[in-house]
């Protein structure tokens, strides 16, 4: 909760990749309240009060993967709405290249690794550009979290992947700050 709270105020990309990491923890601890708190809360330093917040913050997430079906597998709605939001944004930016052409440009150099990424997916496992990119990012997260090598072609995916990715977090932080569009 903590952590989440600080990375959805700083950089909404590291926000949803956290949360993405915290689902797959959840799994891992079998959806069990119990285990939660002795794997992840007793992790923290935390005074009796935060100690509560936190496990009610993890015990409602358990919750929501119970009621949402997403035991085993997939996203939140909470992060799903996230992503929506984010390519919401995307796709404004994109309409609007006279205001935001390194956007574009950055898309534009970023697209032939998404669309290479997207065509190793099976088809009914294809999903939009970001959550692509997303998917990209956190897979690569997890082989260096397990020691496994990154091939260098990878490597460069990723590095642009990540630019793109930032430059759009940046825009968000903005467009939360002061709305950069009418409709916002």
């Amino acid at each position: 909760m903590l952590i989440a709270q600080q990375k959805r105020k700083e950089n909404i990309a590291e926000y949803l990749l956290y949360m993405w990491q915290v689902e797959d923890l959840l799994r891992a601890c079998k959806l069990d309240i119990d285990i939660v708190d002795r794997q992840l809360v007793a992790g923290f330093r935390l005074d009796e009060k935060q100690h509560h917040e936190v496990r009610e913050w993890y015990d409602s997430l358990l919750k929501m993967m119970r009621l949402e079906n997403k035991k085993e597998k997939g996203h939140l709605q909470i992060n799903i709405n996230t992503l929506i939001r984010l390519n919401d944004l995307h796709v404004q930016l994109l309409h609007d290249a006279t205001r935001f052409p390194e956007y574009g440009a950055e898309f534009y150099k970023t697209l032939p690794f998404i669309v290479e990424l997207r065509a190793r997916q099976p088809q009914d496992e294809q999903c939009g550009e970001l959550e692509t990119c997303f998917n990209a990012l956190y897979g690569t997260l997890m082989l260096k979290l397990q020691g496994k090598a990154i091939t260098p072609e990878t490597q460069k995916a990723i590095e642009q992947i990540s630019h793109f990715i930032g430059l759009l977090a940046a825009y968000f932080k903005k467009d939360e700050e002061q709305p950069l569009f009418e409709n916002d």
